[in-house]
């Protein structure tokens, strides 16, 4: 692990920070250019003191975990993280596998939705990222790990999962939840992530067995969509997706129109949060 490297690092890329890139908002006046490094912190999940120690130098050396963190605080391009990971002393991740880094471009937009749902889903329907207004509508699924991270999975194994589609929309869900698998997969190949999730779901899933030998394929999301919060009920949304170019990586918008039932809704979820919201998707 290369401390000065590390430490060098983080202050010039916090330094080359907004608040505004990152979602944040100014506030008063400022004495030194770019992020706090209390924000920083807040931004990564890890206290002010072990940042500002990784800052001078003086830290234990971080986990992945914690890396890929920064990674995304920072706004860190896959080059970027790349580097962080060496001189933290850890191989550069590999990127076909595991969970993929968020694209920068996709977090400056998510960074500036405040006051609808928005996240940001790889190709296996994992959930990368989301803002409060997606926690509250869709569940935290952030502690979850290994498969369990990807909508496909928990959709197929999970009967919780359903609950949040009106009963006559669920089987329409259920081909796209597949179709868009089977476009990663067409992509990525059969030793790819992708292949390793649709073999594993046609152990478990007579379901989703009948439905990947349909061989059904689109990148495929609908554009209003009836979702049902446990404690609003039935909420009617648009959704608009922003693709990036390899189309890894989706933005998932939800809105409503102003002054209907729906809007009224969604700013009740920005209001009471995720306080009585049961987890998962």
């Amino acid at each position: 692990m290369d401390r000065t490297a590390l430490a060098d690092f983080l202050r010039r890329r916090r330094g080359e920070l907004q608040p505004s890139d990152v979602g944040l908002s100014a506030g008063a006046r400022r004495r030194a250019p770019g992020l706090r490094r209390e924000e920083a912190a807040a931004l990564t999940g890890m206290s002010v003191d072990y940042y500002t120690r990784l800052e001078q130098g003086r830290g234990p050396q971080p986990s992945e975990q914690m890396l890929a963190a920064l990674a995304r605080a920072l706004r860190l391009s896959d080059d970027e993280r790349d580097y962080l990971f060496r001189v933290a002393g850890h191989a550069a991740p590999d990127r076909s596998g595991g969970l993929p880094h968020v694209a920068p471009a996709l977090l400056r937009v998510l960074d500036r939705l405040s006051d609808t749902p928005a996240m940001v889903l790889s190709n296996l329907g994992e959930t990368l990222v989301a803002n409060p207004l997606a926690v509250a509508l869709f569940g935290d699924v952030s502690g979850r790990t290994g498969w369990a991270r990807s909508d496909v999975w928990r959709w197929f194994t999970e009967p919780g999962a359903r609950e949040l589609y009106p009963e006559g929309d669920r089987e329409r869900q259920s081909r796209a939840l597949v179709a868009n698998l089977r476009a990663a997969y067409g992509v990525d190949g059969p030793q790819s992530r992708a292949g390793e999730l649709a073999r594993a779901l046609s152990t478990e899933s007579p379901e989703f067995a009948s439905l990947w030998e349909r061989h059904e394929v689109a990148r495929r999301f609908e554009d209003h969509k009836v979702l049902v919060h446990p404690e609003l009920g039935p909420i009617e949304l648009d959704c608009q997706v922003l693709f990036t170019e390899d189309q890894s990586q989706a933005l998932l918008v939800l809105t409503a129109p102003p002054r209907t039932e729906a809007a009224e809704k969604i700013a009740l979820l920005g209001v009471v949060g995720t306080q009585s919201f049961a987890p998962g998707r």
